[in-house]
C-alpha cells in the first residue's frame, strides 16, 4: 500500500510551518494516520547537514557546495523517514523538497534547473509529491508578517533581492507544473488558509 505525499513550499515566513501543524491537528482529531516532516532534515544526519547549511558563521559557502548539501540531506531523509512511511500507507506532510533547491538553488542562485535535477535524481526517483501546495506570499509581505529575518539563519540574511528572485521561481514552477503544484492565497487569517489547504486536499483525494 503507497501512501499520499504532499509537499509544502513557499518564501520564507510563508506560513508552511503554521499551516503544516494546523493540517496535522484537524487529521489527527480524524484519525487519519500522518506523518509530519522537513527539509532540509527530518532525521538525524539530515538534520546535521542542515545544521551546517543555515549556520550563519558558513557565509564562504559556494552555491555548489549549499546544493549538494540539500541533496544529500534529502538522499537520507527520504531513505530514512519518507520512504517506510509511505510504504506503510501514510500520508507524509513534507515541510519543503525538491521545489525549493529548484526556486532558490536553481533559479535565485543561477545554477539551472538541469543542475539541481542531476545532483537530487538518485534521491527523487521515486518519491515525485502528489500534490505540492505552494503559499502565495511575497517576500515583502512574509518579511513584514514574522518581523524580519532571522539573524542566526543564513539563507533568510541572504536579502530582499533574492528572496525576491525566489519568489519569481516558485512562480515560474507553478506555471510549469500546474498539475501537481498548487497556489494557496495566504493573505487572510491562518485559520481561512488552513481550512482552503484542507478543502483543496479533500477534492484531490489525498485526505
Amino acid at each position: 500500500m503507497k501512501g499520499k505525499f504532499v509537499t509544502f513550499e513557499g518564501c520564507e515566513g510563508s506560513g508552511k510551518s503554521t499551516q503544516i501543524r494546523l493540517l496535522s491537528e484537524r487529521l489527527k482529531t480524524e484519525g487519519v494516520p500522518h506523518m509530519v516532516t522537513r527539509e532540509p532534515g527530518g532525521s538525524d544526519i539530515a538534520e546535521q547537514i542542515r545544521a551546517v547549511i543555515l549556520n550563519g558563521k558558513n557565509s564562504a559557502m559556494c552555491d555548489e557546495c549549499e546544493a549538494l548539501l540539500y541533496a544529500a540531506a534529502r538522499a537520507q531523509h527520504l531513505r530514512e523517514k519518507v520512504q517506510p512511511a509511505l510504504r506503510a500507507g501514510m500520508l507524509v506532510l513534507c515541510d519543503r523538497y525538491v521545489d525549493s533547491s529548484l526556486a532558490y538553488q536553481g533559479y535565485a542562485r543561477g545554477l539551472g534547473a538541469d543542475f539541481i535535477a542531476d545532483i537530487n535524481g538518485f534521491a527523487m526517483r521515486d518519491f515525485t509529491p502528489d500534490v505540492t501546495l505552494f503559499l502565495d506570499i511575497s517576500p515583502e509581505a512574509a518579511f513584514r508578517r514574522k518581523h524580519g529575518a532571522d539573524e542566526d539563519d543564513r539563507m533568510e540574511q541572504l536579502g530582499l533581492d533574492f528572496h525576491r528572485k525566489v519568489y519569481q521561481g516558485y512562480l515560474k514552477l507553478a506555471a510549469s507544473y500546474p498539475e501537481r503544484i498548487v497556489k494557496v492565497e495566504c493573505g487572510g487569517s491562518k485559520f481561512r488558509t488552513a481550512e482552503g489547504i484542507y478543502s483543496l486536499l479533500k477534492r484531490r483525494g489525498i485526505i
